[in-house]
């Protein structure tokens, strides 16, 4: 299976899923033009993923900022690394967000309170 690189932007996330280690990292801004047509591709490959997942699976949200849209599509993401929860894999989400950005703390914590995945909340340092 192809892992997927992105390079990040001013608008789009830096996103590295590796389905060898079983990690899936979304890194940066995500205010895309089309939110839509930049997370389906991502959406596809964890159907994929799911299909042979490793167990665990680590995905590590790690973004400064995103927009409505963006939201929503992470959402997705989220809806599908539950079904691989529901074949009995081990899923963990490890929410960054930075000292004093209350805002991503409580969008992280919005995520878990709505999605049946274990949330780890890690404060980091701002860059």
């Amino acid at each position: 299976m192809e892992n997927i690189t992105l390079e990040g932007s001013t608008k789009t996330p830096t996103v590295q899923f590796d389905a060898a280690k079983g990690t899936l990292a979304i890194r940066g801004r995500s205010i895309p033009e089309n939110s839509i047509e930049f997370y389906t591709p991502l959406l596809d490959w964890i159907d994929t993923y799911g299909k042979d997942a490793k167990n665990p699976t680590v995905v590590i949200i790690q973004l400064e900022y995103f927009n409505t849209s963006s939201s929503k599509c992470i959402l997705d993401v989220f809806k599908r690394l539950e079904k691989i929860k529901t074949q009995g894999k081990e899923v963990l989400v490890k929410w960054h967000y930075e000292t004093d950005d209350e805002d991503m703390l409580e969008a992280g914590e919005d995520y878990q309170a709505i999605i049946n995945l274990p949330f780890e909340m890690i404060e980091v340092e701002e860059a």
